[in-house]
């Protein structure tokens, strides 16, 4: 009886606590990640960045055939490959997510559909000197010898106004005796924007804002007539000529570029010395017709097309004067707030920036298109086309946007941000090569020989997407290329 009671001890202290707690866990169930419902799956992988869901599923198969069965989860990698963001305030929309990335793949795919046997032929004006734009699916041309403007429908959204017009001088002019000096046309916001002087008084600018479809004033306008900051330092001494103007707009704003040259007499009255310069003023046409929001800049080596601009969103403008200077203009109570400076490889001369702005988000515009279009190009992710002289810098805006750790005192050298965001192309005629840009996409034309009517086509698509969905067509570009610019 003593042994078999001292057995009891001895057989607890067999049983220890390691051996317990093996045992205890043995009889729990797995747990783990891949064991969650497929919804909590979904909604985990939606919350992650495009790239992370993609390597979510070249690790896992199971992550892949759960990414496979989702219609939201190859959406959000779509719209991301696009560089596209969804449209906000669209719960209304009742499109199956299956339909919305179809309609997406189709985008990307419709390229590959191109014709050159396919086309509509359309009559348009005969312009020796002006401006053609192409602008939601509309021509718009202005006449510099007539003072004369014309829309035409070209490609018109099925959801889309066409608006289709021709406006003599006459029919521009906002008061008796004006004279117009160029126009800005908006046929997503009904907006036509006239730029005019009166003729006793050639250097006073005014902006007359109407309605696009049947004039009159425009309903979401301020007023009638935006007016425009008096110059600095204009003494009456000063003589004042106006070289160029050009009117842009985004959504709710309206910028003037206007270059100009002031000719002073010299303090011992044996000469005349002259300065050239660069006022660039910005409107919320919908809220004021006056602003604060002005910038002057003095041109050292001014020559014709040695300045230009272009609004990279609502907020963000981007100047070019020997430079590319990014600004912000949020706040409109105080001129434009410089936020970077670019140096260019070489200097600029006969500039163009092209940055089309009619699919970039811009306020009620988009609102009332909201249910068509369910998504908007991603202004941090686009091509700019910056023409100078014979070359062609195709600039990818995510520099402009990818701002931490940027001094604004310090320039930033072309070596730093222009060989990894920037092809740059030869252009040797403007008169001869088109280009034209359309979000990651890049079309250049340009004449087979001098004077021929024959033209060829180079289209380059830039987006992430491009190779996957290139279906073997085209050459893939890796390699950096090589232009000498020593020349220019």
């Amino acid at each position: 009886m003593t042994r078999t009671s001292h057995s009891y001890p001895i057989l607890k202290t067999r049983f220890t606590s390691c051996q317990v707690k093996r045992v205890d866990y043995e009889m729990k169930p797995k747990a783990g990640f891949l064991s969650l419902a497929e919804e909590l799956l979904f909604y985990i992988l939606s919350l992650l960045p495009c790239r992370d869901i993609l390597r979510c599923t070249s690790v896992c198969k199971d992550l892949r055939q759960t990414y496979m069965s989702s219609s939201r989860l190859q959406y959000i990698v779509e719209l991301s490959g696009q560089h596209l963001l969804p449209v906000p305030n669209t719960g209304r929309d009742h499109t199956p997510v299956s339909q919305r990335l179809q309609l997406l793949r189709d985008r990307a795919h419709a390229w590959f559909k191109f014709d050159l046997h396919s086309f509509k032929t359309i009559s348009i004006p005969n312009i020796r000197y002006g401006q053609t734009f192409f602008t939601d699916g509309h021509f718009y041309f202005w006449d510099e010898v007539e003072n004369s403007a014309t829309i035409i429908p070209v490609l018109p959204k099925p959801s889309q106004q066409i608006i289709e017009r021709k406006w003599s001088q006459e029919a521009l002019r906002a008061v008796p005796h004006s004279i117009n000096r160029g126009a800005f046309i908006d046929p997503g916001q009904n907006l036509i924007a006239v730029l005019y002087y009166v003729d006793d008084d050639s250097e006073t600018f005014y902006i007359d804002l109407r309605a696009l479809d049947r004039g009159g004033i425009h309903p979401r306008a301020a007023g009638r007539t935006l007016f425009l900051s008096d110059l600095p330092e204009d003494d009456d001494d000063d003589l004042i000529e106006t070289t160029g103007t050009s009117l842009k707009g985004c959504g709710r704003h309206i910028a003037l570029r206007r270059v100009y040259v002031t000719s002073v007499e010299d303090e011992d009255g044996e000469g005349i010395s002259h300065e050239h310069m660069l006022q660039l003023q910005v409107w919320d046409w919908q809220h004021s017709t006056t602003s604060s929001s002005v910038l002057n800049h003095a041109i050292r080596y001014p020559a014709k097309g040695s300045s230009d601009f272009c609004f990279l969103e609502n907020n963000r403008l981007l100047v070019i004067i020997e430079d590319l200077k990014l600004y912000s203009i949020e706040d409109m109570s105080q001129a434009p707030q410089l936020l970077a400076c670019f140096l260019p490889p070489l200097f600029l001369s006969n500039l163009q920036c092209i940055f089309p702005m009619d699919d970039i988000e811009h306020g009620a515009q988009l609102q009332m298109q909201a249910r068509q279009t369910m998504h908007t190009p991603d202004p941090a992710n686009q091509l700019l086309c910056l023409t100078a002289s014979d070359l062609v810098f195709v600039i990818s805006t995510r520099i402009f946007f990818d701002l931490d750790g940027v001094a604004v005192a310090m320039s930033i050298p072309w070596n730093r941000w222009g060989p990894s965001n920037t092809r740059v192309l030869e252009h040797p005629d403007p008169t001869r090569f088109k280009i034209h840009v359309r979000g990651n996409r890049v079309l250049q034309s340009f004449e087979v020989d001098a004077g021929s009517i024959q033209y060829k086509l180079r289209m380059m698509d830039f987006s992430p997407l491009a190779v996957t969905n290139r279906r073997g067509l085209g050459r893939v570009v890796k390699e950096p290329s090589t232009i000498d610019i020593a020349r220019s």
